[in-house]
């Protein structure tokens, strides 16, 4: 797996105000005046994403009446098929682009170069769970991976009494549940299990759930109302969807750590960024086996697709003003607010800026 701001002290009315006259000029920050925008322009992609993109795009409009923006939460293989194919203006991919799909968004934006793909998003995974009468949930690698494999198929088990004593667990059979669609959640989720618990998930990472077992669900919406609807039932979610469903703590070194949107965004600090694919591909291979303490390590590192160069200047200048927002101080927290996700550092806004100054320039 794969993930000074200028304008950080601005708010986004001073970012906007800049205009879409100052584009491709030395001065130019990526930001247009809310009276100068207007038209519609369309995405798809992470279903994760969606509160935090329903969000960014409530904030954007109100500022910028004018500009209609739409977000359809298809899941991150859909959102990519549907950018790769130049049905959508942006995308969003809970997992970095790879090989032919990498190269199809290359080729659909015009050059290597043009393809602009970057970490906005970041969020824990949670492992929910619906068990009477347990509010509190402690479970390694290994014991989650035997869960989720089946090998694992009643609470009361001594690899899961083992780490939560003096929890009573029931005698009840545990019914899991994943992702029918093909899902960025599902290839983080994966990817974790794949390097925390090598021995025991031995399948090829992908946004595919790899096994027969257990209950499948259309999207994040539906893992929620599978696990909620059912009794013994343990799934994965963005941790902003799963409400008043429990959550498991996950172990790391010698802690259980609850998920939380400051500990998973200190993953992408411990982990390394890919190189070598595109100016302004950032990307990153997330270090889900560190046993470095506060770390969450079921993190979400969701990406933004999109173009420097558009046919339609107009839409090119909708693209760059509305992800100069979302990149922003401000639109950082609407999302955290909307969404509980972790605004990106001030480190990695000043990786991110290029790519959108880029746009149109």
């Amino acid at each position: 797996m794969r993930i000074k701001n200028l304008l950080i002290a601005l708010p986004l009315t001073a970012v906007l105000a800049f205009g879409v006259a100052a584009c491709g000029s030395d001065s130019d920050n990526g930001g247009s005046s809310g009276s100068d925008l207007s038209g519609q322009m369309a995405g798809a992609g992470s279903s994760a994403q969606e509160a935090a993109m329903q969000a960014w795009i409530a904030t954007f409009q109100d500022t910028n009446p004018d500009v209609t923006i739409s977000y359809d939460p298809v899941g991150s293989g859909g959102g990519r098929e549907q950018f790769i194919a130049g049905a959508t203006a942006f995308g969003g991919s809970d997992a970095a682009m790879e090989d032919e799909e990498l190269a199809g968004a290359q080729e659909r934006c015009g050059s290597v170069d043009s393809f602009i793909e970057m970490p906005a998003y970041i969020s824990p995974i949670g492992v929910a769970y619906n068990l009477d009468g347990v509010d509190d949930l402690n479970l390694s690698a290994d014991t989650l991976a035997k869960i989720m494999k089946g090998d694992i198929t009643n609470w009361d088990d001594q690899a899961i009494a083992a780490e939560n004593k003096g929890t009573e667990l029931p005698d009840q059979r545990i019914a899991p549940v994943h992702r029918s669609d093909e899902s960025g959640t599902t290839e983080n989720f994966v990817d974790y299990l794949s390097q925390a618990a090598p021995d025991v998930w031995d399948f090829e990472v992908s946004g595919d759930w790899p096994i027969k077992s257990g209950e499948a669900a259309q999207g994040t919406s539906g893992v929620i109302a599978a696990i909620k609807a059912g009794s013994g039932t343990i799934g994965y979610a963005d941790l902003s969807q799963i409400g008043d469903l429990g959550a498991v703590n996950i172990k790391v070194g010698e802690e259980y750590v609850p998920p939380s949107s400051e500990a998973a965004a200190e993953i992408v600090d411990v982990s390394k960024q890919v190189t070598g694919q595109g100016e302004y591909v950032i990307a990153y291979d997330l270090d889900r086996g560190t046993t470095e303490s506060g770390i969450y390590p079921i993190s979400l590192v969701s990406y933004e697709l999109f173009c420097t160069e558009y046919d339609d200047e107009n839409e090119a200048a909708m693209v760059k003003a509305f992800y100069n927002f979302v990149i922003s101080e401000e639109g950082q927290n609407v999302a955290a607010s909307a969404a509980g996700s972790a605004p990106i550092s001030n480190s990695l806004r000043e990786k991110l800026q290029p790519a959108v100054d880029a746009i149109g320039s």
